[in-house]
């Protein structure tokens, strides 16, 4: 089916028509013409295939191969990989598609935290960029300095979207550990999404809820 509709495409097929007489022209032959199909001999259909193979292919990829990242490249090797090992297309796109993901997260998964101090005060901004979730939150966590000679902190996330639960409980483990300290902690810039999944899920914005932390 997809070399089918790569074929059309490149035969100047783009509509909706063309896809329906692709596709009814296809139903024909099997249902009502399946007597003739059978005596095709194999070795046409595979000649049939290799052409497919061929025009379907962008060759043009392998002049780019050096100049696209280096993951889009690892990707598509071990799809190909994949597909002539096993001998199964679902399976190299589910490779291609789980890798794809990982490198994605990885990608998003940097969070850049920098601080600012105000002067003739004890007090610190820290300004948050990027996307909090289960991959970035331990390099978050580990940017603050909880020790630091100050009364109160501004967490600016106006950059920032929180994602999942693992980004809530991570602004809870900030948060209690400056509590912990005797530093407060303002929460500012946080968008819609992020409010919302603060107000469900986080713990340190409950009544009483640092105290309960900070007792066990």
């Amino acid at each position: 089916m997809i070399g089918q509709t790569v074929i059309n495409v490149k035969s100047g097929g783009r509509g909706r028509l063309s896809t329906f007489v692709a596709g009814a022209f296809l139903l024909t032959l099997i249902v009502s013409l399946q007597g003739f199909l059978v005596q095709i001999p194999m070795a046409a259909l595979v000649g049939v295939m290799f052409m497919v193979s061929i025009g379907t292919f962008d060759w043009s990829s392998l002049k780019t191969i050096r100049k696209v990242p280096i993951t889009d490249t690892i990707v598509m090797i071990v799809t190909v990989i994949t597909v002539v090992k096993t001998d199964n297309l679902s399976m190299g796109v589910l490779m291609g598609v789980i890798l794809s993901a990982i490198f994605f997260a990885s990608k998003i998964s940097k969070v850049k935290v920098t601080s600012l101090s105000a002067k003739g005060s004890h007090k610190k901004v820290y300004h948050v960029s990027g996307q909090l979730f289960f991959a970035s939150v331990t390099d978050f966590v580990n940017s603050f300095d909880y020790k630091e000679d100050i009364n109160e902190i501004d967490l600016d996330l106006s950059n920032a979207h929180l994602w999942d639960d693992s980004a809530v409980r991570a602004i809870d483990k900030v948060v209690i550990k400056y509590h912990q300290n005797g530093v407060k902690v303002n929460l500012k810039g946080l968008n819609t999404e992020s409010n919302k999944l603060i107000d469900r899920i986080a713990v340190h914005n409950k009544p009483g809820g640092l105290e309960k932390v900070a007792s066990h």
